[in-house]
């Protein structure tokens, strides 16, 4: 059975509340996943935790995260190779790559700091205050900000992308999830996730502006958001649940079963499919079609699989932290 370690914010009745509840719903709903291996391939450094990542479509890098090694990781969807390696990122959790800045940010948040690294050169150029255990991240390309969840502070720093400096911190109330911006309405969403709430902030005021219930949800962390269709996909990691909200309607569509402690959510915009990794391994895959997700498969991957990514090639990404030893980056292809 998993420990109840994930996240110092969760605690522990809500962690075994997940444990026992999550792992007798799940069992009878495991189903093949709609993914066929490409290949495994070896990363540096050690076999420890990796976290988020993030894909430039205009230079073709995947950006990954590697926690336990203090290390951002650019990897060449082209080649299928490591690019190259940027040292120095204390503890990193989130990392963002903006294109239209040449730029990518990670949070590292064993320092409560922003970095700015230079895409081309891969050189950190900038530093800048990032809360207190900054983790996810969302950019607004209208006023170049930087948005960035302080999970433990309750709030969300604000960085200008052009000054690089930090401009605001918002209250959120309670500790602050994934934070992730809709093109559609131009407000930043964050998950507030001791109080079960999704939360708007408009990027103008630098102000929250709406709250709304998340009912069936426990502690709500990883957020994404397809603005097309107006819909925000919200993973709840105290009980192993995805929430469809309506972004038009601001009300809960939907609840899915997930793996126990999801965590990173991908969606493929042009498969309309929705990836859901978990920490306990379990991997959920969705099909998006009218505004409401259909289950394609639930199945283990791997020990600690809890992040993904997919490129412009809908071929899908896994770091995994422990493979014989050694970490590696699982890829996949969608199968139809």
């Amino acid at each position: 059975m998993a420990k109840c370690r994930r996240r110092h914010t969760l605690s522990f009745a809500l962690c075994l509340t997940a444990l026992l509840g999550a792992s007798r719903a799940s069992r009878p709903f495991r189903r093949p996943l709609p993914l066929r291996l490409i290949h495994d391939v070896v990363l540096p450094g050690r076999p420890t935790r990796f976290d988020y990542e993030s894909y430039d479509p205009g230079s073709g890098l995947l950006f990954i995260s590697h926690l336990g090694d203090s290390q951002v990781l650019a990897f060449s969807t082209r080649t299928q190779k490591l690019q190259g390696i940027v040292d120095g990122i204390s503890q990193v959790h989130g990392v963002l790559a903006i294109p239209s800045l040449g730029r990518v940010y990670a949070s590292a948040t064993g320092r409560n700091q922003i970095d700015s690294i230079d895409e081309r050169t891969l050189k950190i150029t900038a530093r800048m205050p990032g809360g207190d255990y900054p983790d996810g991240m969302a950019f607004d390309p209208e006023r170049h900000l930087l948005f960035v969840s302080d999970e433990s502070g309750g709030t969300d720093t604000v960085i200008n992308t052009t000054t690089q400096r930090r401009v605001a911190t918002i209250p959120l109330g309670g500790h602050a999830g994934n934070t992730q911006y809709d093109a559609a309405s131009g407000l930043i969403y964050v998950d507030v996730q001791t109080q079960n709430l999704l939360k708007a902030i408009n990027p103008k005021t630098l102000r929250v502006v709406a709250s709304y219930s998340l009912p069936g949800c426990q502690h709500d962390h990883g957020l994404n958001i397809d603005s097309p269709a107006r819909l925000a996909f919200v993973a709840c990691d105290g009980n192993a649940r995805l929430l469809t909200f309506d972004l038009r309607q601001d009300r809960v569509l939907s609840v899915h079963r997930l793996g126990k402690y999801p965590d990173v959510l991908s969606f493929d915009a042009r498969l309309q499919r929705l990836y859901v990794a978990s920490e306990s391994g379990v991997v959920t895959a969705f099909a998006l079609r009218h505004r409401a997700l259909r289950l394609l498969g639930r199945a283990y991957l791997a020990y600690e699989a809890h992040s993904v990514a997919v490129d412009s090639r809908d071929r899908v990404y896994f770091p995994l932290q422990d493979l014989n030893g050694r970490p590696e980056l699982r890829v996949m292809r969608p199968v139809r």
